[in-house]
């Protein structure tokens, strides 16, 4: 044995020691992804030119309805040709005009700052999905979650090396009045995890409520040069901006923080039954959201938003993981790219009922897709199933793992080592192996992905250990880190003064009023 390979065992400890650093919990989050595969790109630039051109024309001869008298008001002054009261014709010319001024990459700014992310042009970043009314629980029972189910989420979010945000209502806290919601659900998001999260946008008024405990958090004079906290806003396809998204985009982009413009598609409801139509609409519905950010406010961050889905025609039920997603991903990444605006889309999406082999699929289906498209924003990238009507605790835990595997998929080939590995080839020679080598000690953890929640080894062990499944180990895997989890704490003062806010906030607006934006 080498002296070398001598000194690292003596430093390392024995085999007790070694198995203690493989099993221990390393929860330091990866740094945004910077990716280096090759982006896949099926559209020739003529044919990119053709979607560009139908979707201005739709603009231009169909028009986008805004619902909403101050949007109207705002493309009036912004030079709009506006009909029938609320159907809004843009010319190309100032649609192109507008969504030159989005920037194409900025930072996100965590409470932690060794938390922040660069975003935009090549990298990524992921974030668990949001939305669920139901959840599977530690114990896989399907139920209508708590607030404190959405700590546990957001604890593990904090914990998950891939996951970059702890999000918003991963699941909806029932326990809780809708109106009062938005608060704890920021609140949650703020204190349980010190990454980036994202803003409520239920309505105009919980959308400034949010921004003002960001304001409370980072401070006001902060926000209005960086971004801190991301909103959502879904259009209603086809071609139609409602009220209550366009008052909470505009709450965002005020004070300067982006905001996704998501059509939510359909693919043969609510776009054409053909997929490079269905492309076509959603771009020209992305782009008018996009181009009306920068009315509000010139400069601002925004981010070229969908939401997904195929229709079965047999049942008329939303699908994941089909080959037409996985195509318009590719054709949206390109246009957003052709528009030098970043780009969002969503990761590990099931409509599976329990987390099975379908769930798997077709996560893992969508998430290659996803990887080779190059998207910015990658959201609901832990726990969605059911097409999204609950959040499973278990496939939460092996999405994340999933994340951390396309990660270093994304991150291409390493050659650092090229070398000293050539190097080892000469060393062991024909016939031997290199389980003992220099080399094999300094890089095994990194060389080959080991992932934790596959089960690789032979079945008599399996057996032997249980015969566990993947649902269970899991869902042991949550418990052991919800149980070593340890709260970032916020400065005592500005804890304070957000569970001040929170207080005041709830006994001005009746519990009654859900979506009042009146109060």
């Amino acid at each position: 044995m080498t002296a070398v390979v001598e000194e690292r065992r003596s430093r390392r400890g024995g085999r007790g020691s070694r198995r203690i650093v493989r099993t221990a919990i390393d929860d330091t989050m990866l740094p945004a992804l910077r990716r280096r595969l090759p982006l896949t790109e099926p559209l020739t630039p003529e044919q990119a030119e053709k979607i560009d051109d139908a979707s201005m024309s739709i603009l231009e001869d169909v028009g986008v309805i805004f619902r909403d008298p101050v949007a109207i008001g705002d493309w009036r002054r912004a030079g709009a040709d506006i009909r029938d009261g609320d159907r809004v014709h843009l010319d190309r010319g100032l649609v192109r005009e507008l969504i030159a001024t989005i920037p194409e990459s900025f930072t996100y700014h965590a409470r932690n700052p060794a938390k922040s992310l660069p975003f935009g042009k090549d990298h990524m970043i992921f974030v668990p999905m949001t939305g669920a009314p139901y959840l599977r629980d530690l114990d896989d029972v399907r139920r209508g979650p708590t607030l404190d189910d959405l700590a546990n989420f957001h604890k593990l979010s904090h914990m998950l090396p891939a996951l970059h945000s702890s999000a918003h209502h991963i699941v909806e806290p029932m326990d809780h009045v809708v109106a009062h919601r938005h608060l704890r659900i920021t609140y949650s998001s703020m204190k349980h995890s010190d990454k980036t999260f994202m803003g409520m946008t239920t309505s105009p008024k919980n959308a400034e409520d949010v921004l003002e405990m960001c304001a409370i958090l980072f401070g006001e004079e902060f926000m209005e040069t960086h971004a801190v906290v991301t909103g959502n806003c879904n259009g209603n396809s086809p071609l139609v901006w409602d009220e209550v998204m366009l008052g909470a985009m505009r709450a965002f982009c005020r004070r300067n923080q982006p905001v996704l413009c998501s059509p939510f598609v359909l693919g043969g409801a609510n776009t054409p039954a053909s997929t490079a139509p269905a492309v076509a609409q959603l771009n020209a519905e992305a782009l008018s959201a996009l181009a009306y950010t920068q009315v509000v406010r010139k400069g601002c961050p925004a981010i070229y938003g969908h939401y997904l889905s195929t229709v079965s025609m047999r049942s008329g039920a939303p699908m994941a993981g089909t080959p037409e997603i996985g195509l318009m991903n590719f054709m949206i990444g390109q246009m957003a790219r052709h528009y030098g605006v970043p780009w969002r889309t969503s990761g590990n999406l099931g409509g599976a009922k329990t987390f099975d082999a379908q769930a798997g699929y077709e996560s893992a289906s969508t998430l290659m897709a996803v990887m080779l498209s190059g998207a910015n924003y990658v959201w609901h990238a832990a726990g969605w199933n059911e097409a999204g009507m609950h959040c499973s605790t278990a496939k939460f835990i092996v999405d994340a793992e999933q994340c951390a595997m396309a990660y270093r998929l994304a991150e291409g080939v390493r050659w650092d080592d090229f070398d000293a590995a050539l190097d080892a080839v000469r060393d062991i020679g024909p016939g031997g192996h290199y389980l003992g080598h220099p080399h094999t000690q300094e890089n095994f953890q990194r060389a080959f992905f080991m992932p934790e929640m596959f089960d690789n080894n032979s079945v008599e062990q399996w057996i032997a250990d249980g015969s566990m499944e993947i649902t269970e180990r899991a869902l042991n895997r949550a418990r052991a880190l919800l149980a070593a989890y340890e709260e970032p704490k916020l400065d005592a003062g500005i804890d304070e003064a957000l569970r001040d806010y929170i207080a005041r906030r709830e006994r001005e607006i009746p519990a009654e009023d859900a979506l009042n934006n009146d109060y």
